[in-house]
């Protein structure tokens, strides 16, 4: 049986209950999982089944990197998938249940596998292949991706609008208010980062990434995942989870499949998802694997709203605490 699915099944309902949310590329780290690894038996089971389906030590790369392998997209993904998911099978031990989900990118495969919409072991599997597909991607079309600091978003997707003419560019990622990623050909990331400039934005700072993800110039991995996704068990998510592409609850396990395979090219909008929570009733979110990444940009998204990142079993402690003391 799945290490996840052998916990408790999730709480289904409409607000009120905890949001579990998961960080993408970016929020990975060495170290990242190890506490979990050694004091957490359910986390134990989960890196044990992510190193299974992928064939390598994940675990290790997440404990002892190196970190240059770590940053490697094809390592990357699934390596956060298994601290992510490790992270929530700790949760579920101590006590606390989602009620409802979000990723951030590859973070929503966590969110689904939190949904009991796949196994483990296959949402380790899907990162592998997301992962070496974007990798192989980003070889073959290479591109750029920038942060736009102080435009609205509206803005900046007028600034992408108008660049397209001179190459491809298109915002990527909606991450809070004042914060969108865009991404592209580099001389059009470019060319719009001066654009945008001119616009007004504060800073328009490049990224240190291997290729232009969620944009046009991706849609090799795109096709790539719908091959491999119709090959998946993809079931109806047992707790409502929010799609990057979308913005909104993918109820069924077709629609699912359908929003994987578009976000790979699509924009990551995650201002919209955390209000979409936020809107449903969900004020409490618990941000799980590594780094506070989400934590920072719920809080700009949704000042009212409570986060607790949960890293290791300290934080796992400290938020249960507060959980269950807000909730006496």
């Amino acid at each position: 049986m799945d290490p996840v699915d052998a916990l408790p099944a999730p709480n289904n309902g409409s607000g009120g209950g905890l949001a579990f949310v998961f960080p993408g590329q970016g929020a990975q780290a060495v170290g990242m999982g190890r506490d979990f690894y050694e004091r957490s038996p359910a986390a134990r089971a989960v890196f044990g089944a992510v190193d299974a389906a992928c064939g390598y030590a994940v675990s290790t790369l997440c404990f002892e990197g190196p970190e240059d392998a770590l940053k490697a997209t094809e390592h990357t993904q699934p390596a956060l998938f298994a601290a992510s998911v490790a992270a929530l099978a700790a949760c579920r031990e101590a006590g606390l249940e989602p009620a409802a989900a979000a990723g951030h990118s590859v973070g929503e495969y966590a969110a689904l596998a939190a949904a009991h919409a796949f196994s483990v072991e296959a949402g380790a599997r899907l990162v592998k292949a997301r992962g070496e597909a974007m990798a192989a991607s980003a070889r073959e079309r290479p591109g750029a991706m920038a942060a736009v600091l102080g435009l609205d978003p509206a803005v900046v997707a007028e600034v992408c609008l108008q660049t397209n003419p001179v190459g491809v560019v298109h915002p990527a990622n909606l991450n809070a208010p004042g914060q969108v990623v865009i991404s592209g050909e580099a001389h059009a990331v470019e060319h719009a980062g001066q654009l945008l400039k001119q616009r007004g934005a504060k800073r328009v700072v490049p990224l240190a990434v291997s290729g232009a993800f969620h944009s046009p110039l991706m849609e090799r991995a795109s096709l790539t995942m719908r091959g491999v996704l119709e090959l998946t068990d993809i079931r109806d998510p047992e707790i409502p989870v929010v799609a990057n592409v979308t913005a909104d609850y993918a109820p069924t396990g077709e629609i699912v499949r359908a929003n994987l395979a578009a976000q790979v090219v699509g924009p990551v909008r995650w201002i919209e998802s955390v209000q979409r929570l936020t809107q449903g009733g969900y004020t409490t979110f618990v941000e799980c694997g590594s780094g506070t990444v989400l934590a920072g940009l719920i809080k700009r998204i949704a000042p009212e709203a409570t986060v607790h990142s949960v890293n290791d079993m300290a934080t796992l402690a400290a938020a249960k605490a507060a959980i269950r003391g807000s909730a006496a």
